[in-house]
């Protein structure tokens, strides 16, 4: 990923509405692994709106400065299937 905030930003907004898979640290030891669309980005944060069982619409944000200091990592899905397939 990017080095600066800018960057990560850009980098982003070229993968808006793409499938992701996000894994951030929950505290206490924890972390949490879960897949879905990054939906909008914004000066300071960023939306996923994460995929669901049931019928309702969970979205969660995280700031730039989450991915820069490693607190949340995204894979984005459309880049490891074209590896795969190569």
């Amino acid at each position: 990923m990017p080095k600066t905030l800018a960057d990560i930003k850009k980098s982003l907004d070229c993968h808006l509405g793409k499938r992701l898979q996000l894994k951030a640290n929950g505290g206490r030891k924890k972390t949490i692994e879960c897949a879905g669309t990054l939906r909008e980005t914004y000066r300071a944060i960023f939306v996923v709106e994460l995929d669901q069982e049931d019928d309702t619409c969970k979205r969660v944000s995280y700031s730039y400065t989450d991915i820069l200091t490693e607190a949340v990592e995204i894979t984005f899905l459309d880049e490891v299937q074209a590896a795969i397939a190569k």
